[in-house]
């Protein structure tokens, strides 16, 4: 039987699970459905046939070739024939003439039967009645198969012709029943590879949905863990940043009261130590959060994240390291969790900069107004004479506009106007969309 569906299968090395299961054991082999063992054989001479296409052609058309050959040397031929005197010459071309071409029956099937025409038709002029001439069947379940379905129209003209040359010129039976008959074999020819190929159309379409899921899934991946690592950089950022800008300020404002005040630089080294620490519980905790769960390690840290009632101790920070701080609030706080983090982190970063890039006397002052709905509008300002915006390839502001758009919010930062001196950071978060 002719190999005409095209499922794929996938190929799996030895002793891997799928292997295991094609090789069943002589127990499991006992009990296996004959349905099942029919779908491995079939797999299996589907993936001979991919593998080896002309291998299989050849061994196809030669069983066919050997038959027609047989049917010509051993005279079965005169059981049907209308003419027995035909010339055996003439005889084997035409055995050859309607079996060797099906080599190509796969490839080039239209092809195929235009070139196997012209001997059926003196098959059916001479009334040889040779029964290779049926073979025509198996090249039209190929055109069915694998061309447009307009082509099996002159393909079945083509193949009625001769029906109907032989009918008229030896006249034996009607006309109805000759030309029925063989219509019926090319529509049956014809369902049989119209159904296979449908098979196979879904068969792909399966597959190429598969494909098309298990590539927006590692996309989906991808972009999942592109939105974490840019979360765990600002993350880091905001924490290591800020801390080194407090421990920074500390640093140089105790290196100059250590000439003069003992106990004041003193008191900026246990700063510095309990800022140090502070960082360093921050950053163990994030980082545990990311290790991998496969490997020992302590658990880690349920520490929740800063929220603004941790505003305070931000701001004694940063007065510890030096830098003035006036805070105002307007209204009355009552921000989600989420919200409370994206304020905080926006003024931590505006101070870590103002620290940084400020200068020597300068002052900073925040100010935050409550409204409905978890708006809240925060503004950041200080009086330092250096620009300190942040630069190009820094993280702080574009972290601060990515906190800020999460929750569909607007940020500015930038000089203050003149006569004014210093920055000027303003966020504004709008109320929350009603549930």
């Amino acid at each position: 039987m002719d190999h005409v569906a095209t499922d794929t299968t996938r190929t799996t090395a030895p002793g891997t699970r799928q292997a295991r299961e094609d090789k069943p054991t002589g127990e499991q082999r006992a009990a296996e459905p004959l349905t099942r063992y029919v779908q491995r054989v079939t797999r299996r001479v589907r993936a001979f046939d991919r593998r080896h296409p002309l291998l299989w052609d050849l061994h196809f058309t030669g069983f066919w070739v050997t038959a027609a050959l047989i049917d010509y040397a051993g005279g079965g031929w005169r059981n049907v024939t209308h003419n027995p005197d035909t010339p055996g010459r003439l005889l084997l071309v035409l055995s050859l003439g309607l079996s060797v071409p099906l080599l190509r029956r796969r490839t080039h099937p239209a092809a195929v039967l235009l070139t196997m025409a012209p001997f059926a038709l003196v098959n059916a002029w001479t009334g040889a009645a040779l029964q290779a001439a049926l073979l025509q069947l198996v090249v039209v379940h190929h055109i069915a198969l694998r061309l447009p379905l307009r082509t099996l129209w002159w393909a079945t003209v083509l193949v009625l012709t001769p029906v109907a040359v032989s009918t008229a010129r030896y006249g034996e039976g009607e006309w109805s029943q000759q030309i029925g008959s063989q219509l019926t074999s090319v529509v049956v020819a014809a369902l049989i590879g119209i159904t296979v190929r449908t098979r196979r159309n879904y068969t792909e379409a399966l597959e190429d949905r598969a494909q098309r899921l298990e590539t927006e899934r590692d996309q989906q991946a991808q972009l999942a863990a592109a939105a974490e690592r840019a979360r765990i950089a600002r993350e880091m950022h905001d924490i290591i940043g800020h801390n080194l800008s407090v421990i920074t300020g500390l640093a140089d404002g105790g290196k100059y009261a250590a000439t003069k005040s003992p106990q004041r630089a003193a008191q900026a080294l246990d700063a510095i130590g309990t800022t140090s620490r502070q960082a360093m519980s921050e950053l163990r905790r994030l980082l545990d959060v990311l290790r991998d769960e496969d490997q020992p390690a302590h658990p880690a840290e349920l520490t929740p994240q800063p929220t603004l009632t941790d505003l305070d101790q931000l701001v004694s920070g940063v007065r510890a390291a030096g830098l003035p701080v006036h805070t105002t609030v307007e209204g009355r706080p009552g921000l989600p969790a989420g919200r409370q983090l994206t304020v905080y982190r926006v003024i931590q970063e505006a101070l870590t900069n103002t620290l940084k890039h400020a200068g020597p006397n300068a002052i900073a002052e925040i100010a935050l107004a409550y409204g409905n709905r978890g708006a809240v509008t925060a503004t950041i300002t200080d009086t330092g004479t250096a620009a300190h915006h942040a630069p190009a390839d820094g993280r702080g502001l574009p972290g601060m506009r990515e906190r800020t758009a999460l929750h569909g919010g607007t940020l500015e930062a930038g000089p203050r106007p003149h006569p004014e001196q210093g920055w000027r950071v303003h966020l504004h978060l709008p109320e929350e969309p009603p549930q």
